[in-house]
């Protein structure tokens, strides 16, 4: 998700690696998407092998698989991204993986966005509406609706399709950024055209790609939190706690790259015409490390913050991401299977 596409790489090159703090914020990038990187394949890698290959599937089950492929196949292009932030934004894999990652990238980060909101959406069902969960959440409908945010982000991501490619400037180098040149047949028609589709883009990543995501979570777990004070639930500290994790991840890595993203949007015609703003070039990477960070954080929070803590640190992983998903699946997913427990079990088991 390039916030700085539209920027002329050779000012942004000079503008994001001339002084002191923008390299220090540089390689503090590289050294947070490297991290992320490892955390995210082991640890996506355990809850896709445990929710894919040794759990039956239920709806909390393929919610959460979907979410690690998602985030495992945007980790693994990270390496791409390292190395070309190293290179100062020059491309050296050729036209095709400019492409494939960049496309890779957004299509599952935009994936896990939209997943962690049908995840809270759901939970939130199940809290609120338990007669109908119990009646009506299925396997089969879990499988229906995971397929729409998938359907999204492949249509955010439209734009990379058609406009990403490999660009050669004067001296040889090599970039992987929007191309402009056969919209047009002159330099106004291309530069309007570059004007109008990055603002549009940036404006609907905004909307679509965090506001209404970020909107979803926080009141599905709002409302659950509000339950939960409501009806003094006995041991309400722990879904607590990870209601507020979730939220203030989701919040804390995604809003400063999006809110840099559209700046650059609001900026955009400035941005074009006078080389861009600085501050905002150097927080570009930063920020992007931040919002990539969050692809590693979930499947901490399922295994980790869940009960018995210190007992899952005995166990092995596997075992313990096992426990962590079967206590969810056994507490909220069989609510359209389990006819025999009342609505007011099923609402307290899915908080």
């Amino acid at each position: 998700m390039e916030a700085n596409s539209s920027i002329p790489p050779s000012v942004s090159e000079l503008v994001v690696y001339e002084s002191t703090t923008s390299r220090v914020l540089w390689i503090l990038s590289m050294v947070v998407i490297s991290i992320t990187f490892f955390i995210g394949v082991l640890g996506n890698g355990l809850v896709i092998w445990v929710a894919g290959f040794r759990m039956a599937h239920t709806v909390t089950t393929i919610f959460y698989l979907n979410l690690a492929l998602a985030d495992f196949s945007f980790t693994a292009t990270l390496p791409f991204l390292v190395v070309s932030m190293a290179m100062k934004e020059k491309w050296p894999f050729g036209w095709f993986l400019c492409k494939l990652v960049h496309i890779v990238v957004d299509i599952n980060l935009f994936g896990s966005v939209f997943l962690i909101a049908l995840i809270a959406l759901d939970r939130c069902i199940c809290v609120l509406h338990p007669v109908w969960a119990q009646n009506h959440r299925t396997v089969g409908l879990a499988k229906k609706m995971v397929s729409g945010p998938w359907i999204f982000a492949l249509v955010l991501t439209l734009p990379l399709f058609i406009f990403l490619t490999t660009v050669k400037d004067p001296r040889g180098d090599v970039y992987c950024t929007f191309n402009f040149v056969s919209w047009g047949n002159t330099v106004e028609e291309r530069l309007n055209t570059a004007i109008t589709m990055l603002t549009a883009r940036g404006i609907i990543r905004f909307v679509v790609g965090f506001s209404m995501p970020m909107s979803i979570v926080a009141i599905c777990y709002g409302l659950i939190a509000a339950k939960i004070h409501r009806r003094a639930l006995g041991n309400s500290s722990r879904p607590l706690r990870v209601l507020t994790a979730v939220v203030a991840s989701f919040f804390i890595c995604w809003f400063p790259f999006q809110l840099v993203a559209l700046l650059g949007t609001v900026w955009l015609k400035e941005t074009l015409f006078s080389g861009g703003h600085k501050i905002l070039d150097m927080l570009v990477n930063p920020t992007s490390a931040l919002a990539f960070f969050n692809s590693c954080l979930n499947p901490m929070l399922y295994v980790f913050m869940g009960q018995d803590f210190r007992q899952r640190l005995i166990h092995s992983l596997p075992s313990s991401l096992e426990r962590a998903l079967s206590e969810d699946s056994a507490q909220i997913s069989n609510t359209g299977t389990n006819s025999a427990s009342s609505p007011e079990d099923i609402e307290t088991k899915a908080i």
